[in-house]
């Protein structure tokens, strides 16, 4: 079970040179016939930070009822809906588009630090309606996208203090880069590269924390776990109980690339030894059909 791609069945003419050439469903499930994927959570693209056309939750569902066996609806709940305010009842939405067959929310984008109450009010109606919240965190504000942490992830453990009841699905590179003990300021918003150390920032949230979930899609993912195999395979195991595998994929022209990287290192841990079974099948679907309730 793929917990993060993405598709489209409207084209969207305006939209940046990274999102050029987003697939339809028919594209998606083809990709995963091919490399033998069973299911994919597909997220709608509902922010507008990173784009310059937004995604519609109603664009995501009709995907999902094409292929209802294979893709899974998530939806986008902005925390600015309706008054940009800390007080709106954000349940009202989840639970329209929950009742409409939508197992998690996000992927949320929004530039806005993680803790601002606004954020808070998010999660807070997200753990309230039992729905997992994928996130992609950010580095900055302005010229990025995603909640806004600090180095450390300091904003991001202050929510969990705070909220422990949500379920979080954490993902991109400002996370995945605290996998290790000795990442810089100057690498937490790249892809670090070179052996992991010990201390890092994500084992410690992650044995710490019973709601953060790592997303393990795209790059940032595939890099934190395979740029030091030793290291990855261990984390796997240590924390199969608090993974995903997931893609981030949307388009064909992935499918001999992010589509599969970490679908092989998996793979090739467990016929390698490195990796048992138990934690192989967890981190591939067992965790994803608990947390969805699948």
């Amino acid at each position: 079970i793929d917990i993060h791609a993405h598709t489209t069945i409207y084209p969207r003419e305006l939209r940046p040179v990274a999102e050029k050439g987003i697939g339809n469903p028919d594209e998606l499930v083809a990709m995963y016939d091919a490399a033998g994927i069973d299911m994919g959570c597909i997220l709608p693209a509902t922010q507008p930070e990173p784009r310059a056309c937004i995604q519609s939750n109603e664009d995501i569902l009709a995907a999902a009822a094409m292929f209802p066996d294979r893709l899974i609806p998530f939806c986008g709940i902005d925390p600015r809906l309706q008054n940009n305010s800390p007080d709106v009842d954000l349940s009202y939405p989840i639970n329209h588009y929950r009742e409409k067959g939508c197992k998690g929310i996000g992927e949320i984008t929004a530039n806005l630090p993680i803790d601002d109450p606004r954020c808070w009010n998010l999660f807070r109606h997200a753990a309230a309606c039992r729905m997992p919240l994928t996130f992609h965190l950010a580095s900055r504000a302005g010229g990025c996208y995603g909640f806004i942490d600090e180095f450390g992830l300091p904003l991001l453990e202050k929510t969990l203090q705070a909220i422990p009841e949500v379920t979080f699905l954490a993902h991109s590179q400002p996370f995945w880069a605290h996998i290790s003990g000795n990442v810089t300021e100057d690498e937490w918003a790249g892809y670090p590269s070179g052996p992991v150390t010990e201390g890092g920032r994500v084992p410690e949230l992650l044995g710490k924390y019973p709601g953060l979930v790592g997303d393990l899609s795209a790059g940032s993912g595939y890099n934190a776990v395979s740029r030091d195999p030793d290291f990855g395979y261990a984390f796997l195991e240590q924390f199969q109980d608090k993974l995903c595998w997931g893609t981030d994929c949307y388009k064909s022209d992935q499918a001999d690339g992010l589509l599969i990287q970490l679908k092989s290192f998996l793979e090739d841990g467990l016929t390698a030894g490195k990796l048992s079974q138990q934690a192989f099948d967890k981190i591939t679907h067992q965790n994803a059909q608990r947390i969805l309730g699948l």
